[in-house]
């Protein structure tokens, strides 16, 4: 299977293509800066946002995947979302699979962005990745699928072991290892078409 992976470089993006690589799964890593990623079979420079890129990467693999997010250095976020709408535009029949924020997810009859003591400064990526959950659900993609992390995800130990949950939160917490292993699981064998789901330890 080939797999072409936007933001292969952050945190989440280098542990998928290592995860992925060490299954077998050929991956291409596109970045911004097109710098090598451990474990790729091919690095690209690229931007989502770049139709034309996102036609060939979608032509020349079997599932186009997408660790991005918007920025936390104060720039604008529609940017982000215009780039993820404009890789789902261009996705056709191939699945996308979008790595979401769990912002969204349900505690009771909230979403956990609007709970009491909820971080203000994850508020406005977590307004944001509320709006790419609406995108991608509105219907006019298909087949995508978006995984929420569970609230607190960072570097830790790959268990190879994690609960799913569809809504809400899973768990307080998740290993950007094992995370990985959720998403490579998901990729391999798609449970999650048209959905949203989240993972943690």
């Amino acid at each position: 299977m080939k797999i072409a992976l936007f933001g292969a470089s952050g945190m989440i993006g280098s542990r998928v293509t290592k995860e992925a690589a060490e299954r077998g799964l050929e991956v291409t890593a596109i970045t911004r800066t097109g710098v090598e990623v451990p474990g790729a079979a091919a690095n690209l420079k690229g931007d989502m946002g770049d139709a034309e890129f996102d036609r060939q990467a979608v032509d020349d693999h079997d599932i186009i995947v997408s660790t991005t997010g918007p920025s936390r250095t104060g720039g604008s976020h529609d940017d982000w979302l215009k780039a993820l709408e404009t890789l789902a535009q261009a996705s056709g029949d191939k699945r996308v699979f979008v790595v979401g924020g769990a912002g969204s997810l349900l505690v009771g009859n909230a979403m956990l962005k609007d709970t009491e003591g909820f971080p203000e400064a994850y508020k406005a990526e977590s307004e944001t990745g509320t709006r790419a959950l609406e995108l991608m659900r509105a219907g006019r993609y298909s087949p995508w699928t978006l995984i929420s992390p569970a609230p607190e995800i960072g570097p830790g130990e790959r268990t190879g072991t994690y609960k799913t949950e569809f809504e809400t939160p899973a768990g307080d917490s998740i290993s950007a290892e094992d995370f990985a292993v959720a998403m490579v699981d998901e990729i391999v064998d798609a449970k999650h078409i048209d959905a949203r789901f989240t993972v943690a330890n």
